[in-house]
């Protein structure tokens, strides 16, 4: 693994002003958060306001830049950030800037259609433990072959969305068309290969435009190619080297992972980029009359694959539901902090319209549980308080184990939340993992617990019979 810098290293290099515009108490505190990578460096104003920090500041750039280096693709709050990447293994310190999915759009799609597509793409979302999970860009492929339908397409494009996008062809002409259209909105081109570098990487240093790297079959000429257009002044490269489906998919995991260790582990500044996959390959074995989940399931097995073997950005076909909830799924849970649970904030939280009557159940705070807990509430259409208890994102049954979730902890929350002033009872209603819990929770509260369901299915109709007021 790469050496990252420590704060010793990184404080030198800081204003040492102690000017708190970042945020921290002093520039110790600041350097340490950036030795942790919780911190962007651009969150040091003074480095790059005034003149007298800019030796200081192309210092520590390059000491805190990442073995992968970023890439930004579009403009403005949906542009995407690709690479960035620190670790080989995610539980070395945790992964960042999570894998972007785009989708394609061939350039000659009638208008109706074109602007169907691009509604689906941005319009595809789920709601999964408390979080959105969407798709992240365009890639316009110039199936047409013409210039001037694919700049076209690129302008139409922009006025549709303001996602991130990605100009997908091998003739340079195309992309030199569409490129100039579209500059402003900062576009990945798709992409110089050993034939085409010098007239594609041209257009990519004359619109300051991030470029792919495109050599498939060896990482030799892979190499070559990135140190070509890094001394023709292309700054943002992304690299692909190739993507075979199915009978493939071996070898293409084999270069992903080799790739990401070359550049992490061996220092490789010419394989230190963020990597391209396209499991969209898959449609290219695609045979007439073959039913198309086939290759649909193809795309995601190859997507799956490539995501957990360090591609940053994937080119995908299918928009179907049950083809891109396995990959998302999988980026969600990659890209989680290791250290860290996924928790939500503790407090006392109301559904539907709860008056002196409505029932009082809690929970903890790790947020599987709670949205799964919610998602039931809310499906019974019951007006009820939810105690939110903070166990440090710890699930009902371990933090009961592990001392985490205690009557004493109950009790203080009851009393922070001022419960007893919203409701006519003193009836509180325990997860049913809880349950051994009851006896010291009514002695410490006062209150009488109620032992609800064991699963949080069983929530609503608990709830509905009113069987917390049984004696």
């Amino acid at each position: 693994m790469a050496k990252l810098p420590g704060p010793l290293e990184i404080y030198p290099l800081l204003p040492g002003t102690n000017c708190k515009e970042c945020g921290e108490a002093n520039c110790m505190a600041f350097a340490t958060k950036m030795a942790e990578h919780t911190v962007k460096l651009e969150a040091c104003e003074p480095l790059f306001k005034e003149s007298k920090y800019a030796k200081k500041l192309g210092k520590l750039k390059e000491l805190v830049r990442p073995p992968v280096r970023e890439v930004l693709i579009g403009t403005g709050e949906m542009a995407a950030t690709i690479g960035g990447k620190l670790v080989l293994y995610r539980h070395d310190l945790r992964y960042s800037n999570p894998t972007a999915f785009f989708i394609d759009i061939p350039d000659n799609l009638e208008s109706d259609a074109f602007a169907s597509r691009v509604k689906a793409i941005e319009d595809w979302t789920y709601v999964y433990i408390g979080t959105n999970l969407r798709l992240d860009g365009v890639a316009l492929r110039g199936v047409s072959q013409d210039p001037k339908t694919f700049a076209t397409a690129a302008k139409k494009l922009t006025e549709l969305t303001n996602w991130p996008i990605m100009l997908c062809s091998l003739n340079p002409e195309m992309l030199a068309t569409a490129a100039k259209a579209i500059a402003d909105k900062r576009p990945l081109l798709y992409a110089a290969t050993l034939d085409t570098w010098a007239e594609v990487g041209e257009i990519a240093a004359k619109h300051n435009l991030p470029l792919v790297a495109y050599a498939p079959g060896s990482l030799e000429n892979l190499s070559s190619l990135v140190n070509t257009l890094r001394a023709i002044g292309v700054e943002d490269i992304v690299i692909d080297p190739g993507t075979l489906s199915t009978t493939g998919l071996g070898t293409t995991v084999d270069d992903f992972t080799q790739i990401r260790r070359s550049a992490i582990n061996e220092d490789n500044e010419l394989l230190g980029y963020p990597t391209l996959a396209t499991p969209i390959a898959a449609w290219a074995d695609h045979r007439e009359g073959e039913a198309p989940e086939l290759t649909k399931w193809n795309e995601v097995i190859t997507a799956s694959a490539l995501i957990v073997r360090y591609a940053d950005l994937v080119v995908l076909h299918s928009l179907d539901m049950w083809t891109n909830l396995p990959i998302t799924f999988l980026r969600s849970n990659l890209y989680t902090d290791p250290v860290k649970p996924v928790a939500v904030e503790a407090g006392l939280m109301e559904f539907g319209e709860v008056g002196p009557d409505a029932p009082v159940m809690y929970t903890t705070n790790f947020a599987l549980t709670y949205f799964t807990v919610e998602s039931d509430i809310k499906q019974s259409a019951s007006n009820t308080y939810l105690m939110v208890i903070d166990t440090e994102g710890m699930s009902v049954q371990s933090a009961v184990a592990g001392r985490k979730l205690t009557a004493e902890k109950i009790a203080e929350a009851l009393e922070e939340y001022k419960v007893a002033e919203k409701v006519n009872h003193k009836i509180l209603i325990s997860p049913g993992m809880a349950a051994r819990l009851s006896g010291e929770t009514e002695e410490a509260t006062g209150w009488t617990v109620k032992v609800g369901p064991q699963d949080s299915s069983g929530i609503g109709k608990y709830l509905q019979e009113e069987k917390w007021k049984e004696e």
